[in-house]
C-alpha cells in the first residue's frame, strides 16, 4: 500500500524579497515534492499569491511577431498604449491561487514554512495598503492633522 502524503509537514522556506519598490517575503520549496513552486506576498494589496505545480491551459493576448521575431505595428488608428498587433493564443500556465484573508495567509505560512517561528513575516502585513479611492498607496499609520478652524 502506498504511503499517504501529509502536507501538514512544512515543505517551504520564508525568505526576504521585494514586490516592486516594497520589501516583502516569499516562500520557496525546500523539497522536490512540495505542491507549490513559490508564493509571494503583495504588501500593498495584502494578498499572498501562490503558484502551484498544476498546469492549466489558458488564453493570453500576446504580441504578433513578424518573420524576424519583431513585434508587428498596428495598421490604421494606432493606440498609444498598445501600438503593436496582438493575438490570442492558448498557453500552458501554472495554476495560481490568491489568499486574501490575513488569518488564512498566516495559517498557510504556519502549515508550509519550516521557519515561520523565526521569520518576521507579520511586519509586512502592516507595511502599506492600496487606497481604492485614489488607486494609490497610503501608509497604514495614522497621520496627525491640526484643525486650523477657529
Amino acid at each position: 500500500m502506498p504511503e499517504k502524503k501529509s502536507w501538514s509537514n512544512p515543505s517551504m522556506m520564508l525568505i526576504t524579497s521585494n514586490w516592486g519598490p516594497s520589501k516583502t517575503f516569499k516562500l520557496i520549496p525546500t523539497v522536490i515534492d512540495c505542491p507549490y513552486i513559490e508564493a509571494i506576498f503583495n504588501p500593498t494589496a495584502k494578498v499572498l499569491a501562490v503558484i502551484g505545480k498544476t498546469n492549466k491551459n489558458t488564453f493570453h493576448m500576446v504580441e504578433r511577431l513578424d518573420e524576424n521575431g519583431d513585434a508587428r505595428k498596428r495598421k490604421g488608428v494606432v493606440n498609444k498604449e498598445e501600438p503593436n498587433q496582438k493575438q490570442r493564443v492558448s498557453l500552458d500556465t501554472y495554476a495560481e491561487y490568491y489568499i486574501v484573508e490575513l488569518d488564512e495567509i498566516e495559517d498557510f505560512i504556519k502549515r508550509f514554512s519550516i521557519n515561520s517561528k523565526d521569520f518576521d513575516y507579520k511586519s509586512h502585513f502592516e507595511a502599506q495598503t492600496m487606497d481604492p479611492s485614489t488607486n494609490g498607496i497610503t501608509k497604514m499609520t495614522p497621520e496627525i492633522t491640526l484643525d486650523t478652524k477657529v
